[in-house]
């Protein structure tokens, strides 16, 4: 499975940007878990941005709230993030991640995209 992701970038504080990641490889749909995206910061521990899961249900980290928005495309296996009114402190490489049933090992897996970089800064 592979996870290519895109959007990140050098933005103002109070702009906006749309992260894309679109999976492929022996990836099932049906076996989908959910999708999400995760940013470590300078210094910190990777975190979770939000996710949405197989039926639509989505959570957020509460500094994302309002500002975020996570959404997916079953047909391209595709997972979104807009992000507005962003802040210098939203600056980190953010990844995208799938997590997916396999049926031959019979357990839940996550996969990692390799990350893009979102600075937000005047």
């Amino acid at each position: 499975v592979q996870l290519q992701a895109s959007g990140g970038g050098l933005v103002q504080p109070g702009g906006s940007l749309r992260l894309s990641c679109a999976a492929s490889g022996n990836i099932f749909r049906a076996n989908i878990n959910h999708m999400g995206w995760y940013r470590q910061g300078p210094g910190k521990q990777r975190e979770l941005v939000a996710r949405i899961t197989s039926n639509g249900s989505t959570n957020y980290a509460n500094y994302a709230k309002g500002r975020f928005t996570i959404s997916r495309d079953d047909a391209r296996i595709t997972v979104y993030l807009q992000m507005n009114s962003l802040k210098p402190e939203d600056t980190a490489v953010y990844y995208c991640n799938v997590n997916h049933y396999n049926d031959w090992k019979r357990v839940n897996e996550d996969y990692w995209g390799k990350g893009t970089q979102v600075t937000v800064s005047s």
